[in-house]
C-alpha cells in the first residue's frame, strides 16, 4: 500500500519479534501489527488529519495495537514498554481534534475499549465504578436504566470514551448543572509509566496533601493512564423545561447568561449563537432573523425547574430578549450529535474547524470581536463565527469556526496553521485560555508554554519525575526532557 507519513518514518521498529512474542504472553487474544489495524490507528478525528488520508499520506504509524482487559495487563504492557523504552499512546474512542492520539514516535496504541465493565453503583453514596475503556453513550444508557444520569453530555457521546474525557478533561452540553468531568471524579485507579497503579479513596473530600492522582487528569495519557473511575451520579431528572430567546446581539444575549448566572441559577444547558450561527442553526425561526438565539434547557427537580425557568425568562426579557418558545431547543436536540460535517467538506477542498477557548466576563466581548477579526483577517477564509455553550459565573467558553479554500501557493495545512494561530494569538492578546476542553494534542502544543508561563517548566519536571525514559504518549504536552 502506498502512503507517506507526516511525522517519523514509518513505525519505531522498537516492537521486534521478541517484544511482539512478551506481548502475546501478557495478553494472549488482543495484539496485532497487521498494516490495516496500524493504518486504522494512525490518527483520532483531527480534521487535518482527514485531508492528508485524501492526498495519499497518514499522520504517523504505530508499530502494533494492544486490547487489554484488566488493569494488571495495562501495568504488565507499561512495565516492558518501559524497560525497553519503547512509546505507549492510550486510545480510548478516536473521537480527539487535536492529534493527541497520533503515534509521533511509532510504539505501542493501548487501545481501552476492551476495559468497559460498570463496576458498581452506590446508591446511597450516589456514585458509580466504571473502567475507562466503556463508551460515553452506552455508559449513560446504563445509569438511565438504573434510574440515573451522570450529566456528561459531549457532542461526540456515541463515539467517545471515559478515559478520553478524562484525558483531556472534557465538558459535555450539560456541563452549566452537572460540571465538567473534573468535577465529576471522586476516585481514580491509574497505571504509571514505571507501571505502578495507583488508587485514590472514594470520599467526598480529603485534606491529606495534594492529589496526586489528580495529575493524570488533563494529561493526555503523558503521565500514565487511567483504567478506572469512581464519578458521581445524579437521579434522572423528573422534569425538563426549554427556552429560547432571541437578542439583537451578542452582547445582549452574553449579558443575560451572565445575568442568570449571577443569581446562582444554572440551566443545564445554555448555549448562544452569534447572528452567523443563528442563520445557519436556526433559519426557520423568523424571530432570530438576524439576531443572536441562546437556548436554555432546565432539568431536575419539578419546583427547582419551575423557578430557574421563571428566572431566566425574567433575565432574559430584561435583556430585551424575544421568546421564541420550545422549538429551537427542540431542533438542537435532535441535532446535537450531529458530526458529519468533516467528511462532507473536507472531500471539496473546504478547510474548516472548531476552536473552543474560554474567557472570564470582563474581557469575553472583547474576546469573541478579537477572534472573529482575527480569523477574517486570514487569506481564503469564507467563515467565521462563534457561539457560547458553557457558562460559569466567572465567564464563558467561545466556540469558534472557521472555513475556507487556501490561496494560491498555500498548502492545505499552511492554511489551517495560519487561520489557528491567528486564533491562538488573539485569544491570548484577549486574556483568555487558548483551550476550555479540547485540549493540546499537536494543534496547540507550540502555544503551551505561553498559555501557562513558569508553570510549563514545573509540567516538564512533573514529566521528568514520573516518566524518566520519555515512554507515554511523547512527543505531547511538554518536550522530552531528554531531547
Amino acid at each position: 500500500m502506498a502512503y507517506s507519513t507526516r511525522y517519523g518514518n514509518g513505525a519505531s521498529g522498537a516492537v521486534n519479534e521478541r517484544i511482539m512474542a512478551q506481548l502475546k504472553d501478557i495478553i494472549p487474544d488482543g495484539v496485532s501489527d497487521k498494516e490495516s489495524d496500524r493504518i486504522v490507528y494512525s490518527r483520532d478525528y483531527w480534521p487535518i488529519s482527514l485531508r492528508w488520508e485524501l492526498e495519499g499520506s497518514i499522520p504517523a504509524l504505530p508499530d502494533c495495537i494492544v486490547w487489554p482487559e484488566t488493569t494488571a495487563q495495562v501495568a504488565e504492557i507499561i512495565k516492558l514498554a518501559n524497560r525497553e523504552h519503547i512509546p505507549v499512546i492510550p486510545y480510548g474512542g478516536g473521537s480527539g481534534v487535536m492529534g493527541g492520539t497520533v503515534p509521533v514516535m511509532g510504539g505501542i496504541i493501548m487501545d481501552m475499549k476492551r476495559m468497559d465493565d460498570v463496576e458498581d453503583i452506590d446508591e446511597k453514596g450516589l456514585m458509580v465504578t466504571a473502567q475507562t475503556g466503556i463508551n460515553g453513550m452506552n455508559f449513560e444508557r446504563y445509569l438511565n436504566r438504573h434510574g440515573y444520569t451522570l450529566g456528561h453530555i459531549p457532542q461526540s457521546l456515541y463515539c467517545s470514551s471515559l478515559g478520553g474525557w478524562l484525558a483531556c478533561r472534557a465538558a459535555g452540553q450539560f456541563s452549566t448543572k452537572y460540571g465538567k468531568i473534573e468535577d465529576m471524579v471522586v476516585a481514580l485507579e491509574a497505571v504509571l509509566a514505571d507501571g505502578t497503579v495507583i488508587h485514590s479513596k472514594a470520599v467526598p473530600r480529603s485534606s491529606t496533601g495534594p492529589q496526586v492522582e489528580r495529575l493524570l487528569l488533563g494529561s493526555e495519557g503523558t503521565l500514565g493512564i487511567i483504567t478506572e473511575a469512581i464519578l458521581k451520579i445524579w437521579p434522572y431528572p423528573e422534569e425538563r423545561a426549554l427556552l429560547s430567546f432571541a437578542f439583537e446581539d451578542i452582547a445582549h444575549a452574553l449579558e443575560a447568561a451572565r445575568g442568570i448566572m449571577r443569581r446562582n441559577v444554572y440551566p443545564a444547558v445554555v448555549r448562544i449563537y452569534d447572528e452567523n450561527e443563528t442563520l445557519r442553526h436556526f433559519y426557520e425561526t423568523e424571530e432570530a432573523e438576524g439576531k443572536c438565539m441562546m437556548v436554555l434547557v432546565m432539568e431536575g427537580d419539578r419546583r427547582l425547574v419551575e423557578l430557574e425557568k421563571n428566572i431566566s425568562v425574567e433575565t432574559c426579557t430584561a435583556e430585551q430578549g424575544i421568546s421564541c418558545g420550545d422549538g429551537p431547543v427542540l431542533h438542537w436536540l435532535e441535532s446535537r450529535f450531529n458530526v458529519k460535517e468533516s467528511s462532507e467538506f473536507v472531500p471539496r477542498g473546504f478547510i474548516f474547524d472548531t476552536v473552543e477557548v474560554s474567557s472570564g466576563w470582563k474581557h469575553a466581548l472583547h474576546l469573541y470581536e478579537t477572534v472573529i477579526a482575527a480569523m477574517r483577517g486570514v487569506e481564503g477564509v469564507a467563515v467565521a463565527s462563534g457561539h457560547a455553550s458553557h457558562f460559569y459565573p466567572q465567564g464563558v467558553c467561545f466556540y469558534f469556526t472557521f472555513g475556507g479554500v487556501p490561496p494560491k501557493k498555500k498548502t492545505p495545512h499552511a492554511f489551517y496553521t495560519e487561520v489557528w494561530d491567528a486564533i491562538m494569538r488573539a485569544c491570548l492578546e484577549s486574556d483568555g485560555s487558548i483551550s476550555h476542553h479540547h485540549g493540546i494534542g499537536i494543534t496547540r502544543a507550540k502555544w503551551l508554554s505561553e498559555e501557562m508561563g513558569a508553570r510549563f517548566a514545573v509540567l516538564e519536571r512533573i514529566k521528568a519525575a514520573i516518566d524518566p525514559n520519555g515512554i507515554m504518549n511523547p512527543g505531547k504536552m511538554v518536550r522530552n526532557h531528554d531531547e
